[in-house]
């Protein structure tokens, strides 16, 4: 480790001789405090507690201070996670890619002009006639794993570049957004295909789609059978087949009327019983979606010629594929992306590992990138194995409103085992139950997700006081908090996650008044992270917070650490 990543110790505090817990209560936000926040519909003591605690605050976890566009953009965990271990506020996928898509850098690329070049005549192997642009993608605007302006200004591109032929493979949202909403995306898209058609004379299609958590968007290795469906409709052209994507969605919609946009079936659009759009040798073929997670394993089936064993591809064509952006900077992929992603260097992690501290993260299989990959920059793997251990709990491959508690009781076991194990001097662990539920949109669930996590945060913090240590408690961003809208008069189901605050605890077990928890809107932060009423502590602060903990100073550029000593 570099002599630069060492730390000064604080003069009069070490830390305590207890582990350091941080306990990230993924998707619990502070709402309304009405029938809508099923936050304050659940039974929560621990939570209400903490709440009470002179060591509490509350963060903000959306919009600019997470690095994103604006302060109308949701927070979500890719952002989150990261921005709690960078210590720092980075621009973030969404951010960067409208902003290369707006001056131009994106088009001036080489790898955007070899696409372009793909398709045509001149470009093509072997003399083939005119390939297609495929671009795969959800089709959304909740800014979360993608947003369909930028799908537009791609296709407006090729337009203008020349490409006769392009085909859109659509994944409907339904979770970022409200969960029935996927025939307003198309209608809107199928008219700037129209517009597109008038104007340059092109054959501009969608030609196949299916629902996220149904289709394509597997992640960590969940469920490699939804790849598969993508991979089966996308680019074998075999899925149920319709006349359009509206018909697709208007059928599923009138034979199940209380299936959501992220469930429905893959579909292919045909035309006289062939589909439209198959990826064929020579095609050139761009992920459209900037987030990493889910978008992963799809560019593996795509770029992964020999040793695929994920399932059984049966024709794997010779295309010229491309992300949006680099989705694991440590493992390369995909091995060409149109947008370089925010470089995240000095992680938090980096600087623990650097001054000898151990440490455990632990999640269930939805969750486990975040306190890992996303955790540390955007880079996979240890940063010292020495040192760190991650554990991964497997994930159910059910709705997960079927089971609501998922695998808490299993995280808390384990981390309590570490704990006591008195090797390590820092953990971080992650309860998904209030994002992963919140997104089924089912009430009685989603309060018993969070229940669970209450009560499964209760139980750690009791070991770690046993153990003379100290507790921190937050969440990455808010969901169970805002379950559902009212307009008109009527209930909308929320799917998405919300734009309200996040809860900050301290437990310290051996506290006697050494610090205070800091008025940050004197350190003269940046008015784009001032959370409205919450003062001016975001995400970002975490990192600072959780080194002065363990009796170190923070690193000069890191934002300025929720306490201050007295």
């Amino acid at each position: 480790m570099s002599n630069q990543l060492l730390l000064k110790k604080l003069p009069k505090f070490h830390g305590r001789k207890g582990p350091l817990l941080l306990i990230i209560l993924d998707g619990v936000g502070i709402g309304k405090q009405d029938a809508s926040d099923g936050v304050f519909m659940a039974r929560t003591p621990c939570l209400d507690r903490l709440m009470k605690s002179p060591l509490y605050t509350t963060l903000k976890a959306h919009g600019k201070a997470v690095g994103m566009p604006s302060d109308g953009d949701m927070g979500n965990s890719e952002v989150g996670h990261n921005t709690l271990g960078a210590g720092r506020v980075f621009e973030q996928g969404a951010a960067l890619v409208s902003k290369a898509i707006e001056n131009g850098n994106i088009f001036r690329t080489p790898l955007w002009k070899d696409l372009v070049a793909r398709v045509k005549p001149a470009g093509r192997p072997d003399g083939l006639p005119s390939g297609t642009f495929h671009l795969i993608g959800l089709l959304s605007d909740g800014n979360v794993h993608a947003h369909t302006e930028h799908l537009y200004a791609l296709l407006r591109q090729c337009a203008k570049d020349g490409v006769k032929r392009a085909r859109i493979h659509a994944l409907t949202d339904g979770r970022d957004v409200h969960e029935k909403s996927a025939l307003q995306y198309i209608e809107k898209t199928e008219q700037v295909l129209s517009e597109l058609k008038k104007q340059y004379g092109v054959d501009y299609r969608i030609a196949s789609g299916g629902g996220r958590m149904i289709t394509t968007m597997d992640r960590y290795n969940a469920d490699w059978t939804i790849v598969k469906r993508g991979w089966d409709a996308h680019v074998l052209g075999e899925a149920r087949m319709f006349a359009s994507a509206a018909e697709a969605v208007t059928t599923y919609y009138r034979e199940d009327p209380k299936i959501t946009d992220q469930y429905l079936d893959s579909f292919v659009i045909a035309q006289n019983g062939k589909p439209v759009g198959t990826i064929e040798d020579g095609d050139a073929v761009v992920l459209f979606n900037f987030r990493g997670d889910r978008a992963i394993e799809l560019s593996l089936a795509f770029e992964q010629k020999e040793g695929f064993d994920k399932f059984d591809r049966r024709r794997v064509p010779d295309v010229l594929f491309a992300g949006m952006m680099e989705y694991d900077g440590d493992l390369h992929i995909p091995k060409r992306y149109l947008v370089e992603p925010p470089q995240i260097e000095r992680a938090v992690s980096e600087y623990m590992c650097a001054n000898g501290v151990t440490a455990f993260a632990i999640s269930e299989t939805q969750k486990y990138g975040h306190v890992t990959y996303f955790w540390n920059g955007n880079k996979s793997g240890y940063v010292d194995k020495e040192l760190e251990t991650y554990c991964e709990i497997p994930s159910d491959k059910i709705r997960f409103d079927k089971t609501p508690r998922m695998k808490a009781c299993e995280i808390t076991e384990k981390t309590a085992e570490l704990l006591r194990g008195g090797r390590y001097r820092f953990g971080r662990i992650n309860f998904p139950n209030g994002d992963m539920v919140g997104h089924t949109g089912v009430e009685e669930a989603i309060i018993a997700s969070v229940e669970a996590v209450d009560e499964c945060t209760d139980k750690l913090i009791k070991v770690v006081n046993e153990l003379g240590g100290i507790t921190v408690v937050i969440a990455d961003h808010g969901n169970a908090d805002e379950m559902f809208t009212l307009k008109d008069g009527k209930k909308i189901v929320s799917t998405a996650h919300s734009l309200n605050p996040v809860p900050c605890a301290i437990v310290d077990a051996g506290y006697k008044g050494e610090y205070r928890m800091a008025d940050l809107s004197a350190r003269g932060l940046p008015a784009a992270r001032l959370p409205a009423g919450q003062g001016q502590a975001g995400l970002s602060n975490i990192a600072a917070t959780l080194l002065n903990l363990l009796g170190f100073e923070k690193p000069h550029d890191y934002d300025p650490s929720l306490i201050e000593f007295v």
